[in-house]
This record gives C-alpha cells, structure tokens and sequence, in this order.
C-alpha cells in the first residue's frame, strides 16, 4: 500500500497526511456510515500519530462506539475513531487527492448494508 498520501475534504479547508502504510482497507455498510456518506465508507487505517490534520475538523459522536471527524463547512465525512481502539484512525479512502495505490479487503457491517446494491466483488463479508 501506499504511504505519504495527501487527501481533503470537499471545500478545502481541511487537509491530512498519511505519512505511513494504512492498513485495514475496507467498506462499511453499517447504517451511520451510510447516512453520513450517502452510500457505503471506504477507509483504511494507520495509528493516530501517522495521520496528520490541518484544518477545522469537527468530531461527532453518534455512537458509544466511535467518533466521526467531518469539515464543518462541506460536512465531508474524512475520518473516524473507535472508542476501544483510540490509538488508531481511520480516514476516508475518497478523500485521497490521487491515486491511493490501496486494495481494499474486505466489507464490513454487511447485515446492515442497503437493499439496492450487491456485493459480488469476491471480497471477505464480515456481518
């Protein structure tokens, strides 16, 4: 995979460097991931000192389980932090500028994913 990927949100006022591999490439069909991106999230992972931020990123916490960075003027979804595993955050794999150079591996939260699309890729499914 890739390292030192630049991505930013809609506008521009946010911007974030990957400056390691990301690791865990993957989709989320879980009902939150849907609502706030209008589909599914693609996102990979690194450990939250290897994601570098510039700009005004607001944290929601929908859940007791995670929070999720948005731009709080394009309302892009760019990253998301786990509440069990906070050393670790996952940002948004359609925020890249450029090529990602990434795969993704697998879906997750497939119970919940939506009735007008199939997932034929061949790729693990995780419930």
């Amino acid at each position: 995979m890739a390292e030192n990927l630049k991505g930013s949100c809609a506008c521009g006022k946010i911007h974030f460097t990957v400056t390691r591999e990301a690791g865990g490439p993957s989709v989320c069909h879980c009902s939150q991931c849907r609502k706030m991106s209008g589909h599914a999230w693609a996102s990979a992972h690194v450990l939250t000192p290897e994601l570098q931020i510039d700009g005004p990123v607001k944290w929601l916490k929908l859940s007791e389980k995670a929070e999720r960075g948005i731009c709080p003027d394009c309302g892009s979804f760019l990253f998301w932090v786990g509440v069990d595993e906070p050393d670790y955050i996952s940002f948004a794999l359609g925020a890249i500028d450029g090529p990602t150079g990434i795969t993704l591996k697998r879906h997750i939260f497939t119970a919940d994913k939506a009735d007008y699309y199939l997932l034929e890729d061949g790729l693990e499914q995780r419930p």
